[in-house]
């Protein structure tokens, strides 16, 4: 029998209505960047305000209704290899600690388990870093199967190199699913042998649930609907922005992952044509590599779309910051943002901006190439949804050939290939044949042509 802590939500604090209880503190442990460092260059984080990034940790935490009851910035000149920072600043944090009667620090950092089991030590609480944190808040989201399979697989890759042997509290120990648990188990659960058997069984269900998802996509293949995925920092606005395309009910609110299981619907276009619409999970600035890897299969969807809009919120103040950390991730996934063709910037949230402030924005977007455009949109009110549908269709039908066949109406299989493999927009039977009007992706035109003697469409 598995031990418990390998139970999902194993002794995680509860409050009577099922939320998480504790009082938290937030510390941000920002590495000053001197200019001319190549790391300033490369990294998103270091154009960043240090405020924004304390205010998106904050969010983080109460994205899991944590109650945060301080927030501070410490700036770190050097990495300590012991505790992340100086030794002054842990003692300093000692004070605000006990005056707050802390019960949890999150540390907006990577932090590795010998930095965690100090800090612990140090302050007398628990510390959770923004991985910790991330998966965490991912836990507590995945709704679907493929999503539980997932995030567990995502914490255990995590915890295997915490499970040691080191922890002399049960208080602090920290095993199985969630990392806000209270007093442990009634012995130190060290075996790295069980995670390890626990993840070769999650891998393996995951095999199978991509394989059920594989059946799923080629069976809207043999309609065929092509696929437009969004993609966008978290709080985007992707889930407003899918509800109004859609007409559908996902949740969407002002909280960071707000919706994290994937969704499809159908995407009715301005000429009467169809596309599946998928929202997915939003990216975030330092995503943990074990979700990029445990959530590839969920973000297929984006690798196979036809069209991909990446959502940005043009109000925030970090939004240049933001397209970066969204760009990186989808290098992670082999897909090249800078693909014009493929990808349309979708600026949300430009009903938050005075008329000249708007009139601003869409000069800078008319100045863009004709290959990188982006489209200004609301969509809380609606603004600019009628022209994003209207390039959505026009990209989509770039890359169709319409064309117009007549074909006997005792050729079954010839009429069951047709359905499969190109869109039926028309169908007439006429004296005992049926003239079709078909629409068909570029690879399969000749087939088209040759098989039934089709010709371009006349409008």
């Amino acid at each position: 029998m598995e031990p418990r802590d390998l139970e999902r939500g194993a002794d995680r604090p509860r409050s009577a209505g099922g939320k998480a209880t504790g009082r938290v503190i937030v510390i941000g442990p920002y590495l000053r960047m001197r200019r001319g460092d190549p790391e300033a260059q490369t990294d998103s984080c270091a154009v960043r305000d240090a405020e924004a990034r304390l205010e998106e940790a904050k969010g983080l935490a109460r994205a899991i209704d944590l109650s945060v009851a301080d927030a501070l910035i410490a700036t770190v000149n050097q990495i300590r290899p012991a505790t992340y920072l100086g030794k002054g600043k842990v003692e300093e944090i000692v004070g605000l600690i006990t005056g707050h009667e802390i019960e949890l620090v999150v540390m907006d950092c990577a932090l590795s388990p010998i930095q965690q089991r100090n800090l612990e030590k140090a302050w007398n609480t628990k510390v959770l870093d923004r991985t910790g944190l991330i998966l965490e808040i991912f836990g507590r989201r995945a709704k679907t199967r493929e999503g539980a399979l997932q995030v567990e697989l995502a914490h255990l890759n995590y915890q295997r190199s915490r499970l040691v042997r080191s922890w002399t509290h049960l208080e602090r120990q920290r095993g199985g699913f969630g990392f806000m648990g209270g007093p442990g188990e009634t012995q130190i659960e060290a075996d790295r042998r069980l995670i390890g058997d626990r993840i070769k069984r999650l891998e393996d269900e995951i095999k199978k649930v991509q394989a059920t998802r594989r059946l799923h996509r080629a069976g809207r293949q043999r309609v065929p609907y092509r696929v437009v995925a969004l993609v966008g920092y978290t709080n985007a606005g992707k889930s407003t922005l899918f509800n109004r395309l859609t007409r559908a009910d996902v949740q969407a609110a002002d909280m960071l992952f707000a919706t994290l299981d994937p969704t499809l619907r159908s995407l009715k276009l301005p000429h009467g044509g169809k596309a599946m619409l998928s929202d997915t999970v939003g990216f975030i600035s330092n995503l943990p590599t074990q979700l990029v890897a445990a959530f590839r299969a969920t973000l297929e969807e984006v690798l196979e779309a036809d069209i991909i809009l990446h959502v940005r919120d043009i109000s925030h103040e970090d939004a240049e910051a933001q397209q970066r950390d969204v760009d990186a991730v989808l290098r992670q996934l082999g897909i090249d943002p800078d693909a014009g063709a493929r990808i349309l910037e979708v600026w949300n949230k430009i009903d938050r901006f005075d008329p000249e402030a708007r009139e601003n924005l869409r000069n800078i977007a008319a100045r863009r190439p004709p290959d990188r455009p982006c489209f200004l949109v609301s969509a809380e009110t609606g603004e600019g949804i009628d022209a994003l549908l209207a390039a959505i269709e026009q990209r989509l039908a770039a890359t169709r050939t319409t064309l117009d066949l007549s074909i006997d109406a005792s050729d079954g299989a010839g009429i069951s290939w047709l359905h499969r493999n190109a869109e039926v927009l028309t169908k007439q039977l006429h004296e005992g044949r049926f003239d079709m009007t078909v629409r068909v992706d570029a690879t399969k035109r000749d087939i088209v042509v040759n098989r039934f003697d089709a010709v371009p469409h006349v409008a």
